[in-house]
């Protein structure tokens, strides 16, 4: 699948994989494959991104994503969800730290690192599942590459973290595949 995956969709790939290196569970997820897609420049998925404003609230998305790895990976829309069942999941984010230290649930989100890392990397389910998405948005859209994209389009097409911090941010997949379209009519 990776011998599709253009210039761009590679250094996202790349990019995700550099910040799964940082502290935290070390694997590749939805955020940090969403993170990789705010740092490109020129690209189709990443000028999407841009043009929905997402590039210009990098620090609010940065925060969110911060703030669902700190509660185990439970979005904001959870968190909103749970507190309507009476269920306060600060309070319980905040006791578990108390009893087990700062970001103990964010190290419980996601599988235990690796030792060894395969040269494409750590990657968790959901990346997974995104990457294997984005080959389906790419046949379905007629494409015979992945580009970023399709990562987007996959991250956004169903529920999961990446998709619920771009809702936070005003962006859905109707938008996202508004812009594309727009995008691919006048590009």
């Amino acid at each position: 699948m990776f011998e599709r995956f253009t210039a761009s969709a590679r250094d996202v790939v790349r990019g995700a994989t550099a910040y799964a290196a940082r502290p935290g569970p070390g694997t590749v997820g939805e955020g940090e494959l969403l993170l990789a897609l705010l740092d490109g420049r020129g690209s189709p998925g990443a000028e999407a991104l841009a043009a929905l404003g997402v590039r210009e609230r990098r620090a609010s998305v940065e925060r969110s994503l911060d703030e669902a790895r700190r509660r185990g990976g439970l979005t904001a829309a959870d968190a909103e969800a749970l507190a309507g069942l009476g269920i306060d999941l600060s309070e319980i984010v905040t006791r578990v730290e108390q009893a087990h230290g700062t970001g103990a649930l964010a190290a419980a989100s996601g599988p235990p690192a690796r030792r060894a890392r395969s040269l494409r990397g750590p990657f968790g389910p959901e990346a997974k599942s995104a990457l294997e998405r984005s080959l389906r948005v790419a046949l379905g859209r007629g494409d015979k590459h992945i580009g970023d994209e399709h990562l987007l389009l996959a991250l956004v097409a169903r529920p999961g973290l990446a998709a619920s911090v771009l809702a936070e941010h005003g962006v859905t997949h109707a938008d996202v595949v508004r812009v594309l379209g727009d995008r691919a009519a006048t590009g």
